[in-house]
């Protein structure tokens, strides 16, 4: 999905304090993501910005075009129909961002980091609101708004992720995104509406519920794929141990090379001859491509995420456990 059409508002900061999101757009985002299951799903936010606040006031979905060979070109006209539609019927049609599900918190990868990536530069102010259906639960909402940061912004731009690059840009891993809080509203007769159901009866339906504990299914999944990651930064770092080598038997070859002139100079000065040049020509040799370290660094921010979610697991289990341990 690419970021087109007008943003919400010019703003002189592109700093995000908070996304207040409605009620009707969470639902919408929600529904769209759990029927779509197993399959991933994207949208657009629509919406306003305030101050450093990004008011979600709608949303859409993208239509599914893995097939389609103009896929691109369809989608940029759909997405100005739909907001063309939504400003006939006095609905906000300003593009604040973008919204994606993820499976068991999988979402860290070179496609979302270059859409969110063309999403900030042509609005400032944009999110990515990312809905993990499977983590959801009754008592929890797996919602969660990011942006890139701005030292990522500008390496990302610059497209090169060497080590030096990113020593000089000061990022690593925990700086690629920022997780930006979401406050949910409501309109005053949803409230009236959600007060009305809070009563004595419907809490307690819910209390024994809210005590199983959750389900292994979930933290094995979350294991095998920290395995996975694991093993794909073992393959990191095995192609960048390659590299360093192929380096290293380069600079090698040069200083071999140098010296080696450096000798026949000397014996072009006894015999009075002129002498040749010492700098090795740039095409002389095999050329060994700079490293990027892109792939490594977004492969840790997953590892990082799955991480997380392990510890929230555990932790929530481990509180339950003793919550029952002192009631029995």
């Amino acid at each position: 999905s690419s970021a087109s059409v007008s943003s919400a508002s010019a703003g002189s900061s592109s700093h995000v304090g908070a996304v207040q999101l409605e009620g009707l757009a969470m639902l919408k985002i929600v529904k769209h993501c759990k029927e779509s299951l197993p399959d991933l799903v994207t949208g657009q936010l629509l919406g306003l910005d305030v101050d450093s606040r990004l008011e979600v006031t709608n949303c859409f979905p993208f239509p599914n075009r893995e097939d389609d060979e103009n896929s691109e070109d369809t989608g940029a006209e759909y997405q100005l129909e739909m907001m063309r539609c939504m400003r006939e019927v006095n609905v906000d049609n300003n593009t604040v961002g973008w919204y994606q599900s993820a499976y068991l918190g999988s979402y860290v990868n070179e496609s979302m980091v270059e859409t969110q990536f063309n999403y900030q530069q042509n609005l400032k102010k944009s999110v990515v609101i990312v809905f993990d259906p499977v983590l959801s639960t009754d008592s929890h909402l797996s919602l969660k708004a990011f942006r890139l940061t701005d030292q990522f912004m500008t390496l990302f731009s610059g497209r090169k992720f060497t080590a030096e690059a990113l020593k000089e840009a000061q990022v690593d891993f925990s700086k690629i995104f920022e997780e930006v809080p979401i406050e949910v509203h409501n309109a005053h007769l949803c409230r009236a509406l959600l007060f009305e159901l809070e009563s004595e009866q419907y809490l307690g339906a819910q209390v024994e519920p809210n005590l199983d504990l959750p389900a292994t299914s979930v933290l094995e999944k979350n294991l095998e794929f920290l395995i996975e990651y694991g093993d794909h930064l073992s393959a990191d770092h095995s192609k960048l141990q390659y590299h360093q080598r192929a380096l290293h038997r380069q600079r090698v070859q040069q200083s071999r090379w140098v010296q080696q002139r450096k000798a026949e100079n000397a014996l072009r000065r006894r015999d009075g001859k002129p002498e040749l040049s010492e700098v090795p020509d740039p095409n002389q040799f095999e050329k060994v491509s700079p490293a990027s370290y892109l792939k490594p660094m977004l492969n840790t921010n997953q590892l990082n995420t799955y991480c997380e979610q392990v510890k929230d697991f555990v932790g929530e289990s481990t509180t339950k456990l003793y919550l029952m341990q002192s009631l029995s």
